[in-house]
């Protein structure tokens, strides 16, 4: 008899998916990120998609090779760093981190308006359930009423 192996894999719906839960994981905040760290992590997470041979999308690559070259940058001496458009900026992880927020404001915005669509869902399933009762009026009908 074989034996069935289970995994239990989070889905990811992206990159900053998987980077959110990388730092929820380690119970950091968003501001203190660790691009060592966090890269490290991702990398492991892209290897073991690799072995289960699944398949990443693209967008996974990118966010890879991004927190390679920000990881880079940020071990460079400040007098060797890249021209960027963004000068002003000290910190390269600047940019991730606002990607990151708005994210997870979207993300959390959404479970809001799942758990409100949830809500109606379950208020009209009681409406239908009172109001196919017998005895009880339905919509379009209504109960003939005697003055006498």
């Amino acid at each position: 008899m074989e034996a069935d192996y289970k995994v239990k894999l989070e889905v990811f719906e992206g990159p900053l998916d998987l980077l959110l839960y990388l730092i929820k994981q380690d119970e950091i905040d968003i501001y203190d990120i660790s691009l060592e760290r966090i890269t490290g992590q991702y990398l492991e997470y892209l290897q073991a998609f690799k072995e289960l041979n699944i398949e990443l999308a693209g967008e996974f690559v990118v966010m890879a090779a991004n927190l390679i070259y920000l990881k880079s940058r940020s071990l460079l001496p400040v007098d060797q760093q890249p021209p960027e458009e963004d000068a002003g900026e000290d910190d390269p992880r600047w940019e991730l981190i606002r990607q990151l927020i708005e994210y997870k404001k979207f993300k959390e915005a959404a479970a809001e308006l799942h758990l409100r669509q949830l809500e109606q869902e379950r208020v009209r399933a009681r409406r239908w359930l009172i109001l196919s009762r017998p005895g009880t009026a339905s919509p379009g009908r209504s109960r003939n009423f005697s003055t006498h």
